[in-house]
């Protein structure tokens, strides 16, 4: 994996195949969690055959205005309210469609970029906050899994990442952590290499 660099008027990143298969799979799973199937990179016959980094498969529908009940998800979808269900209910009935359509979108972008032949990532100059957007999504949910809640649980994933699980941790857990680590990477290479070519 190479970090985004800025060549003729779009940014650019190179992944090799395994980099992109497991971070389209991601992607992909990340989608199914908002109830918008992509498909898979190993183009399974059935998407709740393939295993998921994310988690299950979720159903949604646009009557459905009830907080989400998986806790990855109602990061992505949070609640406009904590202290008034209501309100938060009616908000979420009049945006929520609108919202996981945007979300679905960007991650369907990326995920089509993904499945392109060759190594090298094309992100346009008009798209790379979508880019960026989408990448915070997947990170978001891949945070949840990882239960990163204060400094120190981030810093626990960012050891798991760089020096590996000790015996008898959960070898799922490092595979997590490194995805996160590096879609971190990734994106903030991405950012950076963004900041000196936007307009004052």
């Amino acid at each position: 994996m190479r970090a985004f660099s800025f060549r003729r008027g779009e940014y650019v990143a190179e992944l090799d195949a395994h980099e992109r298969t497991i971070i389209s799979r991601v992607i992909a799973d990340t989608s199914q969690l908002l109830g918008v199937p992509l498909g898979h990179p190993d183009e399974a016959s059935d998407p709740e055959e393939a295993s998921s980094a994310v988690g299950p498969s979720m159903t949604w529908s646009a009557d459905d205005v009830s907080a989400p009940a998986d806790p990855a998800l109602a990061r992505l979808l949070p609640s406009a309210s904590k202290e008034d269900d209501g309100v938060a209910d009616e908000f979420r009935r009049l945006t929520e469609a609108d919202l996981r359509s945007a979300k679905a979108d960007r991650l369907r972008m990326v995920f089509d970029e993904l499945r392109r032949p060759g190594t090298k990532i094309h992100v346009p100059t008009e798209r790379a906050m979508d880019w960026a957007a989408a990448l915070t999504d997947v990170r978001l949910v891949l945070a949840e899994r990882l239960e990163i809640r204060s400094d120190s649980d981030a810093e626990e994933v960012y050891r798991l990442s760089t020096m590996g699980a000790e015996p008898g941790e959960d070898e799922i857990r490092e595979a997590l952590a490194l995805l996160y680590s590096a879609l971190t990477w990734l994106q903030e290479s991405l950012l950076q290499v963004m900041l000196p070519t936007l307009p004052d």
